[in-house]
């Protein structure tokens, strides 16, 4: 990878400056890139991107989403994400009993509409995909009650309307669509 230096100097017939070396704060990681940074698999940077700490960092450069070095670090620092693996322990206990699960989420949901799975897993103490399905099955239960209060409205309006990310809509629109075609 070359930075803009060594392009004008390759453009202009100059000799190249010869590449640096090292981890720079500016540099662009990639999601592989990323999780090796963080310490986690490539599928959970998939989870972190849509938390507001690095959507709001995101350069897409060839098609592919990229974050700054400093700014997944800040992240990393502010979340611990270096300092603790994903989902429980295993053997652990429920911190909240499974049939209390539904009401907890529906709270953070309330508070936060672009809630992440991440943060379900810290606060409720649930696995990955414990809070996952959750989530979905949630949004889409708001989305098709909004959508019997207004008959006319599609289920993606809905999930505009209430705030989802666009990254999590289609999930949750989908489920919606299944709910209101199940007899």
């Amino acid at each position: 990878m070359w930075d803009l230096e060594q392009v004008e100097a390759y453009r202009d017939g100059r000799p190249q400056p010869s590449i640096t070396t090292g981890d720079h704060e500016q540099d662009l990681l990639d999601r592989r890139e990323a999780a090796a940074l963080l310490g986690v698999k490539p599928r959970s940077v998939d989870s972190y991107k849509t938390d507001a700490g690095l959507a709001e960092h995101v350069v897409v450069v060839g098609g592919a989403e990229h974050w700054p070095r400093a700014v997944l670090l800040a992240y990393s620092a502010g979340r611990g994400v270096m300092s603790s693996p994903s989902g429980r322990p295993k053997g652990s206990g429920d911190m909240v009993p499974r049939d209390l699960l539904p009401s907890r989420i529906a709270e953070l949901l309330d508070a936060e509409p672009a809630v992440t799975t991440a943060r379900l897993v810290e606060v409720l103490g649930i696995s990955v995909p414990t809070a996952q399905r959750h989530l979905v099955q949630e949004r889409a239960a708001r989305i098709v009650a909004l959508m019997r209060t207004e008959p006319d409205l599609a289920a993606e309006a809905a999930a505009q309307r209430l705030g989802y990310p666009a990254a999590v809509r289609r999930g949750a629109v989908k489920a919606a669509q299944e709910l209101v075609e199940a007899p």
